[in-house]
């Protein structure tokens, strides 16, 4: 252990906090999510289901508009940086990727290139061939199992959406799983699709308390595009993220932080002059506790300017790749989210 958190130390910012005339250090590790809209590449590889990212698809999908794509992305998250976290997030989960061949070009992208981040990818059986997947900096997360978990809805035994990705990992020396999501959309309306995300909610419910039955001493970490925002029946009831921190007292409850962002007005996407927060990240009780292990510092919407639409109808909104069906080389249609968890060291 004092091997590991002397490597972390050399390679990251430790700060110091006197507390009863004993000075205590501590390490900050961020943890990202990111939907990157429709990160295609210009190979039809799933019939009609892709044809529109390709060079004679109605979007025109050529080398140059996947290269410019690439690079944005890269660009994007090489901005996810702070003081406590120069080399940015450690671990940064991704959605709306149609296969690895993206992802591999993002991490080799000269943007991240020296952050020599690492790709944990699953084929899902999603209709558009979009998949979920997750990024890391082997600096600070080492990999120890991967499961991918099927979302099963009653009755429509042909449904198919993305495959929930569950990571069990090592996190400044820490055992914490990831699981990284992208719900159903809300296609028809909210309320009529609904239940395809109250389903998507008891999958990850069910593999939250799988875990904790197996080891009720570790973090989780559930992230995604939930299409849904926190106070939503598929979030707050049958996950049952918490809004508030004091009612999160057993092993198996969560807390939603997002939830107080969305009343401040703040959000991640936004249509008709509303905002939602669809991109969440929510957390076991086991990151409100001590910081001797990883604890819960704060959290934050990435709306970094250069992401944001500068005029028309939709200023402030996230710069999108395509609008209207006009060719923005713009970046995602959602913006990312980010905790901070904080770890007393050595």
């Amino acid at each position: 252990m004092k091997k590991l958190l002397a490597i972390i130390a050399a390679v990251a910012v430790v700060f110091s906090i006197a507390a009863d005339d004993n000075e205590k250090h501590y390490q900050v590790f961020g943890v990202a999510f990111y939907n990157l809209e429709n990160f295609f590449d210009t190979i039809n590889n799933n019939g009609k289901y892709d044809y529109e990212y390709t060079e004679n698809g109605s979007k025109k999908w050529d080398g140059e508009k996947y290269r410019n794509k690439v690079h944005n992305m890269a660009y994007a998250i090489s901005q996810m940086t702070t003081k406590s976290t120069p080399l940015g997030p450690a671990i940064i989960g991704v959605s709306e990727i149609e296969n690895i061949t993206p992802l591999q070009d993002l991490v080799k992208d000269p943007a991240l290139k020296d952050k020599r981040l690492q790709i944990v990818h699953h084929d899902s059986p999603d209709l558009r061939g979009i998949d979920v997947a997750l990024l890391y900096n082997p600096r600070f997360f080492r990999v120890l199992n991967v499961v991918n978990s099927r979302v099963v809805v009653n009755g429509y035994p042909e449904f198919k959406t993305r495959d929930q990705m569950c990571v069990t990992g090592l996190l400044a020396g820490e055992k914490v799983s990831v699981i990284v999501n992208h719900w159903p959309s809300r296609t028809g309306g909210q309320e009529r699709s609904n239940y395809l995300r109250e389903a998507a909610a008891k999958r990850v419910r069910m593999t939250v308390d799988s875990l904790l039955r197996d080891d009720p001493n570790q973090g989780i970490i559930i992230m995604g595009d939930l299409n849904d925002d926190p106070f939503n029946s598929s979030v707050a009831e049958v996950l049952g993220a918490k809004k508030e921190k004091d009612d999160v007292t057993a092993i198996g409850d969560l807390y939603n932080p997002w939830w107080e962002t969305l009343d401040k007005g703040i959000g991640t996407l936004a249509y008709r002059g509303s905002w939602n927060l669809f991109d969440q990240i929510i957390v076991s009780k086991y990151f409100l506790g001590d910081r001797s292990k990883l604890t819960l510092l704060n959290h934050k919407v990435l709306n970094f300017d250069f992401l944001r639409t500068k005029e028309g109808d939709r200023k402030g909104y996230p710069l999108r790749t395509h609008a209207s069906g006009v060719y923005l080389n713009g970046y995602s249609d959602h913006f990312p989210t980010e905790i901070f968890l904080v770890k007393e060291v050595e």
